[in-house]
């Protein structure tokens, strides 16, 4: 009986090396994997010695050889394949404990060159798993050091693998190299959407009590070669997180941090229903708060700077389910530590291969697209009524047009001195949404500024903001009424400007 073992992580590897050669395993061994097993007093042999020909091209070349694949994909239950392995001198190799090169760990360090990164795609490694897996009704194929124990414990006891233990663990040997050969390919490739073909490589991060509702089995995963953002964030304090809480914080995070102004955002049900710009972070979330505070009772909030005591304590007395920030200081923390259920994420900015694309799997497959984070010049917009918006008008309609395309559409957001007073979203037509901003936002719809994510199709949207009170409108234009759209604007003395950009969100 031969094992053969060839690991880049070496944890517990004597632990299996032991199992095996205490139960009369000859073990066959590369390179550091063998120095450990030697170091630990474990009879081994090198690679080398098998094969009879050398490591060479630094290593490179070592388990590529027939007397090793041969070994592993011989078939032990065709006579032909026995005869064929004893004439030319091939001993069967009954399991192979191989994980690989890292990669990933590689190119995520700063400055990787391409030599360095080319370096470290294992080539032998995910040969030998995909052989072992190939041929697992014969052959034990191991990836997974947690698997370790439970292996060792059956070899020492005499147990056989069972075949659903074997088909469980070549599965798991082939994902592996997929997850692998899905980094190297998703690294290497500068337009993912420009591709025929497209993996996606996710690591396990948790698995969920439920997903959106209790009869939904639900799990996060990670992006194997991203960093950072609401799947890596650190939970500070609270109850474990849900599948909805991942998506409202996720939505929470990715709007506040939009904004390069100290911001902060309400979400509920993945909608921000407050969003306030101020220098003073605790003003930011009153306003963000007094936005929509009905709805933002039981919601999330997410600031994009360090929150601070003051803005901790000006929270006292109201319900949130999620607090996400790039941090806390440490008296801020203590006071909303004091909140047994509210869940404190801390988070950095996601970055990596990938972490600007949106996917959604629909029947039959998957969508996939760029993020909408396109970078507009406010002087590119233009003016379409007789006129202009007041400086304050401009301000706020360019904040709003920052708002609107984290809300889903068709989406209507009013806003007046960098806070959103009401939106409007969800919803089948767009005039419905005129008039659930304009019931949001009350009195303070009178002298605000609205944003409409597409085009205005017909002049009762003006019309039925202007009855709000509103001054200033922008919109991206483009629809066959932008004529009657625009004289009803200048019928009621309202600056209309057209973006050329839509912001439609699904």
């Amino acid at each position: 009986m031969k094992a053969l073992l060839s690991v880049y992580n070496k944890d517990n590897i004597e632990h299996i090396g032991t199992s095996l050669s205490e139960a009369g395993y000859e073990i066959i061994s590369t390179g550091g994997t063998y120095k450990s097993l030697k170091r630990a007093g474990i009879s081994v042999r090198q690679v080398s010695e098998l094969t009879g020909f050398p490591e060479i091209l630094d290593g490179r070349v070592k388990t590529l050889h027939p007397k090793v694949h041969g070994g592993i994909l011989g078939r032990r239950d065709i006579l032909e394949h026995q005869e064929e392995m004893e004439s030319n001198d091939i001993s069967a190799i009954d399991i192979v404990v191989v994980n690989l090169y890292p990669f990933v760990d590689t190119v995520q360090k700063d400055e990787v060159s391409l030599t360095e990164a080319l370096e470290n795609i294992d080539i032998g490694g995910p040969t030998m798993i995909r052989s072992a897996a190939k041929n697992f009704p014969h052959v034990l194929v191991v990836v997974d050091p947690l698997d370790y124990e439970w292996i060792a414990e059956k070899i020492a006891s005499g147990e056989k693998v069972s075949e659903v233990e074997r088909k469980k663990l070549a599965q798991k040997a082939f994902q592996h190299v997929a997850v692998y050969d899905t980094a190297i390919s998703t690294w290497l490739n500068e337009a993912p959407l420009k591709s025929a073909e497209l993996s996606i490589g996710l690591d396990k991060v948790d698995t969920l009590r439920y997903g959106e509702n209790p009869h939904q089995e639900a799990v996060v995963y990670r992006n194997t070669l991203g960093t950072g953002g609401i799947v890596e964030a650190a939970q500070l304090h609270g109850l474990p997180m849900s599948y909805t809480n991942y998506l409202d914080a996720d939505a929470a995070w990715t709007t506040a941090t939009s904004f390069d102004q100290n911001a902060c955002v309400v979400v509920k049900h993945t909608n921000p229903c407050g969003i306030a710009l101020n220098n003073e972070q605790s003003l930011a979330y009153e306003s963000a708060f007094q936005g929509d505070s009905i709805s933002a009772y039981g919601g999330i909030v997410g600031f994009n700077n360090v929150v601070t005591k003051k803005t901790a304590e000006t929270m006292r007395g109201v319900l949130f389910d999620i607090i996400v920030a790039p941090g806390y200081e440490s008296d801020a923390l203590e006071i909303l530590k004091k909140r047994k259920r509210t869940r404190l994420l801390q988070v950095n900015p996601a970055s990596g291969s990938l972490s600007n694309l949106k996917a959604l799997t629909i029947s039959g497959g998957m969508l996939v697209q760029t993020a909408d984070d396109i970078k507009e010049d406010p002087n590119d917009w233009k003016v379409v009524t007789d006129r202009l918006p007041t400086e304050r008008e401009h301000a706020d309609l360019e904040f709003a047009w920052n708002c609107l395309r984290h809300i889903k559409s068709n989406t209507i957001v009013l806003a007046k001195d960098n806070t959103l007073v009401g939106m409007g979203a969800g919803q089948p037509n767009r005039v419905v949404s005129v008039h659930l901003a304009l019931r949001i936002a009350g009195d303070k719809s009178i002298g605000a500024s609205l944003a409409s994510d597409a085009f205005m199709p017909f002049a009762d949207n003006v019309e039925l903001a202007a009855e709000g009170g509103v001054t200033a409108i922008i919109q991206p234009g483009g629809s066959i009424r932008d004529e009657e759209v625009i004289k009803a604007a200048n019928e009621h003395s309202i600056a209309m400007m057209f973006t050329g950009i839509r912001h439609f969100n699904h």
